[in-house]
């Protein structure tokens, strides 16, 4: 039995660091060869969010969107509700894609319907330009 335990434990350990890898490699690859603008606070930051959120959501569940939203985004800053709001969408994006394949296109297609400073639930939003940070890659 305490074999078995700590075979679980390793096991566990390597799926929690192995799990945000996957995520975080993926959605930088997709926000390096984007076309959308903005590093921080800006549209490609938005695509960014709402992109992992999707990720996550499809591949393991909007709860845990909801507790990493929760611990990244605490604070009442304009940029950390912009988060909120993305990573919101993104979920559900998640929750209806098909298939993996599907999540990139149907994210792309939701930012690029959205708008700064959106007040729709619905609609990804972004920051007003003067508030967009440096790029997200130099």
């Amino acid at each position: 039995m305490h074999n078995f335990r700590n075979k679980w434990v390793v096991l566990s350990l390597v799926l929690l660091t192995i799990y945000p890898i996957f995520v975080l490699s993926y959605v930088w690859r997709e926000c390096f060869f984007s076309d959308f603008q903005g590093g921080k606070s800006g549209q490609l930051d938005a695509y960014r969010h709402t992109l992992a959120s999707a990720v996550v959501a499809y591949t393991s569940s909007p709860k845990v969107v909801d507790l990493v939203t929760a611990c990244m985004e605490r604070k009442g800053r304009a940029d950390n509700l912009m988060d909120r709001h993305n990573n919101l969408i993104g979920a559900k994006i998640g929750l209806t894609a098909k298939s993996f394949s599907q999540i990139h296109t149907l994210v792309r297609q939701q930012v690029s319907k959205g708008t700064e400073n959106a007040i729709e639930n619905s609609q990804i939003t972004w920051l007003a330009r003067p508030y967009w940070g440096k790029s997200l890659f130099w």
